[in-house]
């Protein structure tokens, strides 16, 4: 296996692990806050539509993936509208949410199935782009692969270095004494789903402008739940989201280099479909038999309503 193949394989791991570490990451802060969220799949897919929409009036990339985030904002506060203030079923009210976001993208996008727009240019990153080997695969990519990387130790220095991450994680470990000492917890549980939605929109924007810049009917394909299961692969830790996402986009993208390999399987190509979500159920089978680790690191209060004492 030579380096420029090497080298392609990275990359494209690289590429389709980002809009699992967005949208992971906004769904981990929304836990760490105890809102259970299962909406994400809906969210990535209204996103994606809405990014492509804009994309394709505008040829503005940046102004798409803007529309995207706006339009996952849109849906999570929908979401937090039921359960926060409403305090309807967490569980019940993001399964609702996921299936009324596929299915409304599925609608609306009927007129853009037959569209596709001009892949955006990555961002070559000078100097480091010309590295053997590392730099074609690391340094020349679209600019929200970047962003992701930023996003993790944004997302990390956030919850464990900061006064508003503090607040957030007592929120999600006890609103009661959270509430009691001052901390506004419906505030901040809006916040955190509003920030979940916003990075399921920019995942779905990612998919709809930079990895395949087109639209189609369930173009989401599942990443919304995957995205949900990295978040208990993780443990509630965000530089876990990173290893396991970059797993899981190279299980996605390896079937394809198996075929440009000329490797024949006699393998039915839905069965080489299925393997991402194969490994989520085997990764999640094996971490679940840790019952002790998965309850100190989840947050307590993790899909439980809460309301305020008047």
């Amino acid at each position: 296996m030579d380096g420029a193949l090497i080298a392609s394989i990275v990359a494209a791991t690289l590429v389709a692990g980002t809009p699992l570490i967005i949208a992971a990451l906004g769904e981990l802060v929304a836990e760490r806050a105890g809102v259970l969220n299962l909406g994400v799949e809906g969210m990535m897919s209204v996103g994606a539509l809405a990014a492509f929409v804009t994309y394709q009036g505008s040829s503005n990339a940046p102004l798409a993936v803007a529309a995207g985030l706006a339009a996952g904002v849109a849906m999570s506060l929908l979401f937090a509208l039921l359960t926060l203030s409403l305090l309807a079923n967490q569980v019940a009210s993001g399964l609702a949410l996921a299936i009324f976001g596929v299915g409304l993208s599925a609608f609306a996008g009927k007129p853009y199935e037959s569209a596709a727009m001009p892949m955006p240019p990555s961002l070559r990153l000078p100097g480091l782009a010309d590295i053997p080997l590392a730099g074609p695969a690391l340094f020349n990519q679209p600019w929200p692969v970047y962003g992701s990387w930023l996003l993790v130790g944004a997302v990390a220095w956030f919850l464990y270095r900061s006064r508003a991450g503090l607040a957030l994680r007592a929120v999600g470990e006890s609103p009661g004494s959270a509430h009691s000492i001052g901390y506004p917890v419906i505030a901040i549980r809006y916040a955190a789903v509003a920030f979940g939605g916003a990075m399921a929109g920019v995942a779905g924007a990612f998919l709809s402008v930079y990895y395949t810049p087109l639209w189609s009917q369930g173009m989401v394909a599942g990443r919304g739940w995957i995205a949900l299961a990295l978040v208990v692969f993780a443990t509630w830790r965000p530089i876990r989201v990173v290893l396991g996402a970059y797993l899981f986009g190279g299980v996605m993208i390896s079937q394809l280099f198996l075929q440009g390999l000329g490797v024949h399987l006699d393998i039915p190509a839905q069965w080489l479909s299925a393997l991402p979500y194969a490994a989520t159920i085997v990764v999640l089978v094996l971490i679940s038999r840790d019952a002790a680790s998965l309850r100190l690191h989840s947050p307590v209060s993790l899909g439980q309503s809460y309301r305020p004492d008047s």
